[in-house]
């Protein structure tokens, strides 16, 4: 029975180290430049009860840590919302792909980064904002 165990941990170590996700990685603020959409599911809390949220938008990575926001819709419990053109924030890239994203609007939400290599794919999860909860969803590169 160990040598069952071992085959597959060895087979998947040599397939994450072979699709470059052991290896180090070279990424920075300039990895993402460009139009972005972003697409995001997941709830507040508000007076400890769940609301449902949505949020899709379009993200302008400006490649040195800055960014702008031309268009958003936001679904609160079934409210929606739609955000003036032109929102700001700023971001930060990791060597390992791995960032940070900060919003300059009201709700002032906050997100972990995980970028693919090449930048076109973020994985995107909330870590603050004005109101506990949690988001998760993931932007995609518009741009060629």
């Amino acid at each position: 029975m160990k040598t069952r165990t071992k085959l597959p941990i060895g087979a998947a170590a040599a397939a994450l180290a072979a699709c470059g996700i052991a290896q180090a990685r070279d990424c920075s603020e300039s990895t993402l430049e460009g139009l972005y959409v972003f697409s995001a599911t997941g709830f507040n809390i508000v007076q400890g009860a769940a609301q449902p949220k949505a949020v899709t938008e379009f993200i302008r990575f400006n490649g040195n840590g800055t960014l702008t926001v031309p268009a958003a819709t936001v679904s609160l419990d079934g409210v929606v919302i739609r955000s003036p053109p032109n929102g700001t924030g700023s971001y930060t890239v990791s060597s390992d792909c791995t960032g940070s994203l900060q919003f300059n609007d009201r709700a002032h939400a906050s997100f972990d980064l995980f970028i693919a290599a090449d930048g076109h794919t973020i994985y995107m999860n909330q870590t603050g904002g004005a109101l506990p909860g949690v988001l998760q969803g993931r932007a995609e590169s518009l741009s060629d």
